[in-house]
């Protein structure tokens, strides 16, 4: 969108008030496209990976409901116990 509207003639002022952003915004946007084609945010590709695939929740889930009252410790424990890469207890606490 900023791009189509700077390329429409629009200028950095008039884009950043059609579009609610701050000129900073659009110029930064515009300027990145123009240099190296960049149409969209790498965001989603930043961070770390997670530790658990769908799998180990779907493990995670089962240990979870043979004993509700397990502790935090024992469940890490006990998921731990089968798996090739460890968690810690702050991972499993996000888990559960």
């Amino acid at each position: 969108m900023v791009v189509g509207a700077r390329r429409a003639g629009l200028s950095i002022s008039q884009s950043a008030q059609l579009m609610g952003f701050s000129r900073t915004t659009i110029s930064r946007v515009y300027k990145e496209w123009c240099e190296k084609g960049k149409t969209s945010s790498m965001r989603q590709s930043c961070g770390r990976k997670c530790l658990v695939d769908a799998r180990g929740q779907r493990r995670m889930g089962r240990l979870i409901q043979a004993d509700r009252r397990a502790t935090l410790t024992e469940i890490t424990t006990r998921y731990n116990r089968g798996m090739e890469q460890s968690i810690c207890e702050a991972t499993t606490r996000t888990m559960s």
